[in-house]
């Protein structure tokens, strides 16, 4: 059962696509001021809190307090309440409780779950203007469902995306591209896409190249293509004002840009220097600019990476001028400890300051609205002016998409990364923690940057990040300029970690079709195990192990130097310990605390008893993986798969015209049209 509660003048931002009318009365479970309006709640001492998307800490959110507004928060960390997305959605479960809420709402909210009180959940917001859904259900996988069903189902991309992605800030040419995919062929380490980062534009300009560096970008995607590599570059939000620079005169000319209060067009700095910012929120300037991915469409691009979009704000020039004048009042002065430290963070506050936030407006349905009221949109409506720009290129064929700035709404049409994160094991164990509560928000695609994108990475961490990685539905490899370089060929141990990137390629018969099934169904892929084990206290406190499609559950090795961990398994269960796609050891284990013995080159995935699961032979490629000839994994005497698949580049998702049911009986898997061998043990 789902309820709608207005407060104040509610926006359509469009996260909900399925009408629910507004109820009258109380709002169940919280205490309402109206005046906030704030929201409270009384907490138990067992409660947990799953949820909010995108975000710090751990599965279970108690304790901590968070701020809805999508920031570039470069090197987050736990003490971090903002990230680059805002992801509204709550699951309180406890004695008695169990209902998911939905704060609706596009400016900025204050989520303080226990921090302040322990005993007490408030979440407050700022603008005063929301839709709250109650949504009630028999579980915690019925209320997650229920409200998947009203935003809409999740974006999908096409299957070479579900391959190993390089990227790199600092691939700056035609010459450099082509060496890194040389030196993947040349090695056999699997690879399908390398994302080409700001380095490639001219001047930092959206959708150019630079001649002289990229000569003929047509002619480097066939190239690239007959590789069976995808280049994926980057499209930021900021357009550099340049009298001359297409983009930029359209954009003036049309009245495309957002404006200050006196309609004069806003300027903020990002890469370009100077800069304008589309009005996404604008109806026509969303497809104006979605027009124009067009132009990188024809040179054989497949997909992209929006960046930037939060929008992050180096500075504004009258801000730049504030900060100068201020510096100017210290010089010559006897400066004590606090004037010292106030002139430090002059211009260390220069950049994303609130001030400049709420200096610029938008044309929202035809309303002028000031940006902090909308401001988690901004990220969400330029996903979707790239998404709907790709589908009027070409309407029946699936392009990749990802974007780092979200909000409820964007899951339709693109995927995310987690942010630009560290090379910090925190960050690995992070990268786990996010998986199901952006599952539960209808983000599908997603992964983090592995191996971590600022500072240096280590050759155990990102080995040991790449073992979590296979199991991510976007699986990519990505460092800052300045830092190791850490593409897989740089390290020592360069085959152990090809090695993993061979068990990714032979899981995406399995990996895919939980995807699929899992975003059709309106599902989680990635699950807290209290989902699947809800009168399990035990379970319902495990932060460092999730559950993964129907059949499995993840564990990753994420403490340097480790060679094992503590696992613990609701249920007996069939550890795979692989070390490659050919080479792995089926360990049946009962229910219960276990320690594994992993070794650097090993990593583990867990079965359910009773379940099996296939696995192909993997390949070098995506379209080199061989779907309908596979090996049947698991610890069962009979057990059934339903293996879904398609053609991997339209958009005929058929759960049942596409699913082939696989059957175990005797030790005999069957399937029709399928080539199907054995490794299961007998329960």
């Amino acid at each position: 059962m789902i309820r709608r509660y207005d407060f104040g003048m509610p926006m359509e931002t469009g996260a909900v696509v399925e009408t629910v009318s507004p109820s009258q009365g109380d709002v169940p479970f919280f205490t309402v001021d109206k005046l906030g309006p704030r929201f409270s709640l009384a907490l138990g001492a067992d409660d947990v809190i799953f949820g909010l998307g995108e975000n710090v800490r751990g599965i279970n959110k108690r304790g901590h307090i968070y701020r809805s507004w999508n920031s570039d928060e470069f090197a987050h960390h736990e003490n971090t309440r903002s990230l680059y997305a805002s992801h509204n959605f709550l699951l309180f479960y406890g004695e008695d409780k169990l209902f998911g809420a939905f704060f609706d709402d596009p400016g900025a909210l204050e989520f303080d779950l226990g921090y302040t009180d322990a005993r007490q959940a408030v979440i407050t917001s700022e603008n005063g203007d929301l839709s709250l859904y109650i949504i009630q259900g028999d579980s915690l996988t019925d209320i997650v469902e229920q409200f998947r069903k009203i935003i809409g189902v999740s974006y999908i991309p096409p299957k070479w995306a579900f391959g190993y992605i390089q990227s790199r800030w600092g691939y700056a040419s035609d010459a450099e591209l082509r060496k890194v995919v040389k030196e993947h062929r040349e090695r056999h380490i699997p690879l399908d896409g390398v994302c080409v980062d700001i380095d490639y534009m001219q001047d930092y300009k959206d959708f150019t190249w630079k001649p002289e560096s990229f000569p003929d970008m047509t002619q480097l995607n066939q190239d690239m293509k007959q590789e069976h590599i995808r280049l994926i570059p980057i499209i930021d939000a900021g357009v550099k004002e340049q009298e001359g620079y297409f983009l930029y005169d359209e954009g003036v000319e049309k009245g495309y840009f957002c404006k200050k209060e006196d309609g004069s067009n806003f300027i903020g700095a990002v890469w370009p220097g100077r800069s304008l910012f589309p009005d996404f929120l604008n109806d026509d300037a969303r497809r104006w600019f979605g027009e124009k991915y067009r132009l990188l469409l024809e040179t054989g691009i497949e997909g992209f990476w929006n960046d930037m979009n939060e929008p992050a704000l180096f500075y504004t020039p009258e801000g730049l001028e504030k900060a100068f004048d201020e510096a100017e009042k210290a010089r010559g002065q006897n400066l004590g400890i606090d004037a010292f430290f106030a002139l430090k963070d002059i211009f260390g506050q220069v950049a994303n300051k609130p001030e400049d936030y709420r200096s610029f407006w938008h044309d929202f349905g035809g309303k002028k609205v000031r940006h902090d009221k909308v401001h988690n949109l901004y990220g969400y409506f330029m996903t979707r002016s790239a998404a709907e720009g790709m589908e009027a290129y070409n309407p029946d064929k699936r392009h990749l998409l990802f974007s780092r700035a979200s909000y409820v709404g964007a899951h339709r049409y693109g995927g995310v990364w987690q942010g630009d994160n560290t090379s910090w094991w925190s960050h690995l164990l992070m990268n786990l923690k996010m998986l199901p509560s952006l599952n539960m928000c209808g983000f599908m695609y997603t992964g983090a940057d592995l191996g971590g994108f600022s500072n240096n990475t280590t050759e155990d961490l990102l080995l040991r990040w790449l073992q979590l990685g296979v199991f991510t539905p976007l699986m990519r490899n990505h460092a800052a300029l300045g830092t190791r370089e850490q593409e897989i060929y740089r390290f020592g141990m360069q085959e152990d970690m090809k090695n993993i990137l061979t068990v990714r390629y032979a899981l995406l018969p399995y990996l895919y079709s939980e995807f699929m099934k899992a975003t059709l169904g309106g599902k989680c892929m990635f699950r807290p195990l209290a989902f699947d084990y809800p009168g399990d206290k035990r379970a319902l406190r495990v932060e460092d192990q999730v559950m993964l499609g129907s059949e499995c559950m993840i564990a990753p090795v994420y403490e340097q130097n480790a060679r094992g961990r503590y696992v613990y398994l609701p249920e007996d269960m069939l550890l795979v310990r692989f070390r490659s796609a050919a080479d792995y050891d089926l360990v049946p284990m009962e229910k219960g605390n276990h320690w594994i013995d992993l070794q650097l080159n090993e990593m583990p995935l867990f079965i359910r008893k009773g379940c099996i699961i296939p696995l192909s032979r993997g390949g070098e490629w995506v379209d080199d993986v061989d779907f309908r000839s596979l090996t049947m994994l698991g610890w069962a005497d009979e057990a059934a798969y339903a293996l879904y698949d398609d053609d991997g580049m339209g958009k005929n998702y058929d759960l049942e015209k596409n699913t082939r049911v696989i059957t175990l009986r005797g030790g005999e898997a069957v399937g029709d049209g399928l080539t199907l061998k054995n490794a299961v043990l007998k329960a």
